[in-house]
């Protein structure tokens, strides 16, 4: 470590560091006064270019301010000359409005002028008529007080004797106008509907029985009704619960009566009775087997009937169910008449009326059998027959015509097709013929003396009364009130309060009958 020559060694290279780091040291120092003189050249030189950049702005700004101000010079010029052309021709509309304005001011005055002139004349007219209305008004008092002292009528009386006069006159116009029309218009549909009816009536002229459901059972002998009884009544009993049917015995000798308001129940329990009567046998058991028996015949009866009917008609395709219901109106009556009968009738007559008219007479036959087919369905169903028939047919896929036909034979609607007119017409004819049907005496009288009543209560009537069986009302009127123009009038009102106040079958013939006599005796 004392080594001299590596002391020396150590010397020279510590004094060759420092002197390095004092070259490094003073290089630095020379390369920062240098680069700052750079800098501050170059910022100088910036500063130059700066200031001739923002003397050559300030020289372009103040351009483009001249330029600016020259436009806009001349913009305002240009608006004010516009403005200035606007404001003339404004001048002129204006001025020759106001040349219109006064023209019309001028027209206005002198049209008020003349107005004022009118109003002047008129006022002095309205008063003129003023005065001339109160001198013509006691003039009028005047002749009134004289026609009344001359008539011995008073205002009021003699205005209701010319009200009556006038009534009288038109009521005579009006009826000698309805004679005309009636005549004009009789005189080809009167003609062409009587036609067609009497063909149909002539061409189906069946014979036709009323029938009723049997309700009166015979009996053998008296001894014949204890063992219908039964111990502690338990036949009878049974066979009510069975057939849903009363038996009324009583002191009818050798008979029992059956009493139901459905006929096919009524006809099943008849048919059992008579097979247990001809039996002999009678006791629950067999009351049992003989109503079964008895429903089954009937269903047959009442298929058969139906298949009977539709094939005499010559209807195809109808339901089943539709047929069996047809057959179920064997047993229905209306009126004494038989409704499969009627049906039928019905059919026929609706397809011969189609026939002569032109119209499908298959449909019109179809409807015509089917038009009460609401009748088959018992009382406890509820709605009338014309709607219960009408969801029937539409149940089992009845055509429209078929539907509203039935839908309106009874006017529940409008009728809207000819086969509809056809089917009520044939239904009218059917029910309405001498015979078809009766009717219970106490209603009988009942409607007979309504169709007096109502005839009697019109002014001018003396004596009314009701023949044919109701069909025909005829009227005796005062000759010196009612003349032969006011009998028209008179049964036209008097068929129309009976159309509202009394049902009927058919139709009623209202006939006025006007007689005067004159009598003298020579002596």
């Amino acid at each position: 470590m004392n080594d001299p020559v590596i002391v020396g060694i150590i010397a020279g290279v510590v004094a060759l560091a420092v002197g390095a780091v004092a070259g490094v040291l003073i290089g630095i120092r020379i390369g920062i006064i240098r680069r700052k003189k750079v800098a501050e050249a170059a910022i100088g030189s910036a500063e130059e270019q700066a200031k001739r950049l923002v003397d050559a702005g300030a020289k372009q700004a103040e351009t483009l301010k001249k330029e600016a101000l020259l436009e806009a010079k001349e913009e305002i010029l240009r608006q004010r000359n516009e403005s200035e052309r606007e404001i003339k021709e404004r001048r002129k509309e204006v001025t020759r409005m106001e040349s219109r304005l006064t023209q019309k001011e001028e027209t206005l005055d002198k049209k008020t002028e003349a107005l004022e002139k009118k109003n002047d004349l008129l006022d002095k007219k309205l008063h003129d008529n003023d005065v001339l209305r109160e001198q013509i008004e006691a003039e009028l008092v005047k002749h009134q007080k004289m026609l009344e002292t001359i008539s011995g009528l008073s205002a009021a009386e003699a205005k209701d004797e010319l009200l009556r006069r006038v009534e009288a006159e038109i009521k005579d116009e009006l009826g000698a106008r309805m004679i005309e029309l009636e005549e004009q218009f009789k005189e080809e549909a009167d003609s062409k509907a009587k036609n067609i009816i009497s063909i149909a009536i002539q061409r189906y002229a069946a014979d036709q029985v009323s029938e009723a459901a049997i309700s009166v059972v015979p009996l053998p002998s008296e001894e014949m009704k204890g063992r219908i009884i039964g111990r502690e009544g338990r036949n009878i009993q049974k066979l009510e619960t069975l057939t849903g049917v009363e038996l009324i015995i009583d002191d009818t000798p050798e008979a029992i009566t059956l009493s139901g308001f459905d006929p096919v129940r009524r006809e099943v329990a008849r048919l059992a009775l008579e097979k247990l009567i001809s039996d002999g046998r009678i006791h629950p058991a067999r009351i049992e087997e003989m109503v079964e028996k008895a429903k089954r015949e009937v269903d047959a009866v009442v298929k058969q009937a139906g298949e009977r009917a539709v094939f005499e008609v010559g209807v195809h395709g109808i339901n089943p169910e539709l047929v069996r219901l047809l057959g179920r109106l064997r047993y229905r009556t209306s009126y004494g008449q038989n409704v499969l009968r009627h049906s039928v009738e019905v059919a026929f007559l609706a397809g011969i009326i189609a026939d002569e008219l032109g119209v499908d007479s298959t449909i019109a036959k179809r409807a015509g059998l089917l038009h009460d087919i609401g009748k088959a369905f018992p009382h406890d169903v509820e709605g009338s027959h014309v709607q219960i028939g009408v969801n029937a047919v539409k149940k089992y896929k009845e055509s429209r015509d078929v539907v509203h036909a039935i839908e309106a034979h009874h006017n529940d609607v409008e009728p809207q097709t000819i086969i509809a007119v056809i089917v009520q017409a044939a239904d009218a004819i059917s029910a309405a013929r001498p015979g078809a049907r009766r009717e219970d005496l106490e209603n009988y009288i009942k409607r007979l003396e309504k169709l007096e009543e109502i005839a009697t209560g019109f002014e001018g009537v003396e004596k009314a009364y009701a023949i044919q069986a109701g069909r025909e009302l005829r009227v005796m009127v005062k000759p010196e009130q009612v003349n032969d123009d006011g009998m028209k009038v008179i049964a036209h009102e008097m068929a129309n309060k009976i159309k509202e106040e009394v049902k009927y079958p058919g139709q009623i013939k209202i006939n006025l009958i006007r007689e005067s006599r004159a009598v003298d005796y020579a002596t």
